[in-house]
């Protein structure tokens, strides 16, 4: 396991949440939850995307869920 590139995602990571929370006007609690969660889910698919290179991309989901769909859509 690369620790330089895990230190180095979560850096970026911590990097962007301190550059944007003063930006955030006071009291928008949900802009900043937004920004938290954001932040966090973009976080953890870099590190999975670290340790298994090979995991299936948005594409291959919509593939998934859509083939059913051509087989029943006249062509």
């Amino acid at each position: 396991m690369n620790w330089g590139v895990i230190i180095g995602i979560t850096v970026v990571a911590i990097l962007l949440v301190l550059y944007e929370w003063p930006r955030i006007k006071p009291g928008r609690k949900k802009e900043k939850a937004a920004l938290i969660g954001l932040t966090l889910i973009g976080w953890s698919l870099a590190l999975a995307l670290l340790f298994d290179p090979n995991l299936p991309g948005p594409t291959q989901l919509m593939d998934t869920l859509f083939r059913p769909l051509t087989q029943i859509l006249p062509k």
